[in-house]
């Protein structure tokens, strides 16, 4: 199976998606599983991971819900509070679900050290019990967290999402590319090629725009620890679905086809459980 392991759904609310402002046009609408699935379709893409984008637990709820609804949808990684007190009871919940495959808090939102919090940290400590994943969601700053965080916790399996949305517009690399060499040090940890087209100029970029860091993520992470996923309705913004997949399948397209297998599916079925 080809599987995208990471796009969104949301009906779309202006106080709640506050995030999606007047320039993001394109996608202040409803994104719906009847949306995605003749995308994947004509893009011979077999299923996704539905991942959270609201921190709360009735987006959970409705990305469980759609799964459940849409057999295409093989899992979804919600939100729960991972600094609450009762974080164990609500993770026992959720993990009666099948389809229930991780967590994720929106962390590029937060301070530069809040991985490094110790109620934080807490809820980390309780997701390998019910076999549940972490989703890394950050900018460049906060990598060097990161390094700590999946250092503290070796048998969590963690994943970077949109390799940690490098600086691709202004072409700056250097200190991005010495963390990611580090964190990828951590056998426990994955890579998703995904969302990297926002990171670019959204007008203007070319293919050629991404070797560099697709150069780092692959050398340092290696075949078996990368996944791919569209970031499918945000990649809008700056190119269709069949564009960013192709980014993708383009920079691969000299590898065996047991390669091009791992990344564009088996991988994300091994991480997540499916």
């Amino acid at each position: 199976m080809k599987i995208d392991a990471h796009q969104h759904f949301w009906k779309f609310n202006p106080v709640r998606d506050a995030w999606i402002d007047d320039s993001m046009q394109i996608i202040r609408k409803d994104f719906l599983p009847q949306d995605l699935k003749p995308i994947l379709k004509d893009n011979n893409i077999d299923g996704c991971i539905a991942v959270q984008a609201d921190q709360s637990e009735i987006e959970t709820e409705f990305l469980l819900e759609n799964a459940k609804q849409n057999p295409f949808i093989k899992g979804a990684v919600g939100w729960i509070d991972l600094r609450a007190s009762n974080v164990e009871d609500r993770l026992a919940h959720y993990s009666n679900n099948s389809l229930f495959k991780g967590v994720r808090h929106i962390v590029q939102a937060e301070a530069n050290d809040f991985m490094l919090r110790k109620d934080f940290q807490n809820g980390i400590s309780k997701l390998e019990q019910f076999n549940l994943t972490y989703d890394i969601l950050i900018f460049p700053p906060q990598i060097e967290s990161a390094i700590d965080l999946v250092n503290k916790f070796p048998n969590q399996r963690f994943v970077i999402d949109h390799i940690a949305k490098p600086y691709i517009n202004t072409g700056r690399i250097d200190e991005w590319k010495a963390n990611m060499i580090e964190l990828a040090k951590a056998q426990n940890v994955l890579c998703k090629v995904s969302g990297m087209v926002t990171e670019a100029n959204l007008k203007h970029w070319k293919i050629s725009d991404f070797t560099p860091y697709l150069d780092v993520v692959f050398n340092a992470f290696g075949i078996d620890r990368i996944l791919y996923g569209s970031d499918w309705p945000v990649c809008l913004l700056a190119a269709k679905y069949e564009q960013q997949l192709q980014l993708v399948q383009d920079y691969i397209k000299g590898f065996s086809e047991n390669d091009k297998t791992k990344i564009l599916g088996s991988n994300a079925i091994k991480f997540y459980n499916l």
